[in-house]
C-alpha cells in the first residue's frame, strides 16, 4: 500500500521516520503546570505533545503551549465540534477526534473545513471500547475487522468533506488484538498510523505489553508515530518509547548491551551497568556500549559494541571493537568510560 504524507506542525508522518508522542496528565485549566509538563517532555526527547481539551474555556491552552515548546501539538477531543474550532483557531498542529461522535455530519464537516483551511491534520482514533454498535452486533466482539472497519467509515466520513488530511490509530488493551487490527488496517490504507496499546497499565506491565504490541509493529513496517500509555509520569512513557525504537533497530542515541552476571561476575555490574544507562539517556551519538561482568568474556563477547567495559578484582577494562584499550581501577570505570564516549572520533 502506498504511503501518504501528512504534515503535523514542521514534521512529515509517512515519511520513513518514526515519531514519539506522549500526553500531558495536567487539568487543562491549569494552563502553568501543563507547560511546565510540556517544557519537560520537549526536554525529554518527546516530539509530538497531545493535551486533552475538555472544554471550550480550555482552548487557550493551546496557545500557551504553542509558545513554550517547539513541537508540534494535538488537541484530543470529543463530543464538541466548536472544541476543536476553537483550538484550530488557537493554532493546534493537530486535531485528534472520533468522527462518529462528535456531533453530526454537519459539525465533521465544520472540523474538516477549518482544518483544510488552517493545514491541520485531523487525527481518527478508534478504541475497541467504544466500537459502534451496529458493527458490536456484526462481529460479535471488538475484532480485527471491527476495529478496521470502523476506521475506514470515519475516514470515508472526512473523505466526504473533501477532506485527506488524516492520520489513523485503532486501539486496544488486549496487545494481540492491537498487533491484528493495525496489520490488517496497513493492508487496507495508507495514512500514517499511530502506534499505541491503550489502557497499557502501569509503568511495569505497561512498557511490556507496549514493548510488545508496538514492537512487533514496528519490525512488520508499521507505524509512523508511537505512544507508550502508562499509569505513569508521562516523561517515563517518553523514554519507554525510545527504548522500543532502539530495540527494533530504528532509534536513534546510544545503546547499552549487558550481560546478566554469573558466578564469574567480580564486579557490582547491576549497579554499573544502570549508571551507564542513565549516563547515556543524554548522549545522541549512535553507538553500542557494552558493560560486561569479566574480563575474560566481556570483550569477546561483546565484540560489536563500539565501546566497552568490563570488570575484574577491583579493576576493569575499556575496549572497543573487542580490542582492548588499558586497565583502569575499579573507581574510575564509569569516568574513563565517558572520556572515552566524548572524545573519539567516529562514534
Amino acid at each position: 500500500m502506498k504511503k501518504i504524507k501528512v504534515k503535523v506542525g514542521g514534521l512529515t508522518l509517512g515519511n520513513g521516520k518514526v515519531y514519539v508522542q506522549s500526553m500531558l496528565n495536567i487539568p487543562a485549566e491549569n494552563v502553568e503546570k501543563s507547560v511546565q509538563q510540556a517544557i519537560a517532555l520537549e526536554k525529554a526527547g518527546c516530539e509530538i505533545i497531545r493535551a486533552a481539551v475538555p472544554r471550550l474555556e480550555d482552548a487557550p491552552l493551546i496557545t500557551a503551549l504553542k509558545k513554550a515548546v517547539s513541537v508540534p501539538i494535538v488537541a484530543d477531543i470529543h463530543f464538541d465540534y466548536k472544541i476543536a474550532l476553537a483550538c484550530i483557531d488557537a493554532g493546534v498542529d493537530k486535531i485528534r477526534i472520533n468522527p462518529g461522535n462528535i456531533g453530526g455530519a454537519d459539525k465533521v464537516k465544520a472540523v474538516a473545513d477549518a482544518c483544510r483551511k488552517n493545514g491541520v491534520p485531523i487525527r481518527i482514533g478508534v478504541n475497541s471500547g467504544s466500537l459502534e454498535r451496529e458493527l458490536l452486533e456484526k462481529y460479535g466482539s471488538p475484532t480485527p475487522e471491527a476495529l478496521a472497519e470502523s476506521a475506514l467509515g470515519h475516514v470515508k466520513l472526512l473523505n466526504d468533506c473533501d477532506f485527506d488530511d488524516i492520520v489513523i490509530s485503532i486501539k486496544s488493551s488486549d496487545v494481540r488484538l492491537t498487533i491484528a487490527a493495525y496489520r490488517l488496517l496497513a493492508e487496507k490504507t495508507g495514512y500514517p498510523l499511530h502506534l499505541g496499546v491503550t489502557e497499557a497499565g502501569t509503568e511495569h506491565m505497561g512498557v511490556l505489553k507496549s514493548a510488545v504490541g508496538i514492537g512487533s509493529l514496528l519490525c512488520d513496517g508499521i507505524g509512523d508515530t508511537i505512544r507508550v500509555s502508562l499509569t505513569a509520569d508521562p516523561i517515563k512513557e517518553v523514554y519507554a518509547a525510545k527504548d522500543i525504537l532502539k530495540a527494533c533497530g530504528m532509534g536513534g542515541g546510544a545503546e547499552i548491551v549487558s550481560c546478566p552476571t554469573c558466578g564469574r561476575t567480580k564486579i557490582d555490574l547491576i549497579s554499573l551497568a544502570t549508571r551507564v544507562e542513565e549516563m547515556l539517556r543524554d548522549v545522541d551519538k549512535p553507538i553500542k556500549v557494552a558493560v560486561m561482568g569479566c574480563a575474560v568474556n566481556g570483550p569477546g563477547e561483546a565484540r560489536e559494541a563500539d565501546i566497552g567495559i568490563a570488570g575484574g578484582n577491583g579493576e576493569g577494562i575499556i575496549f572497543r571493537k573487542g580490542e582492548i584499550l588499558r586497565k583502569v581501577p575499579e573507581n574510575m570505570i564509569l569516568d574513563e568510560l565517558k572520556k572515552e564516549i566524548d572524545l573519539k572520533e567516529g562514534f
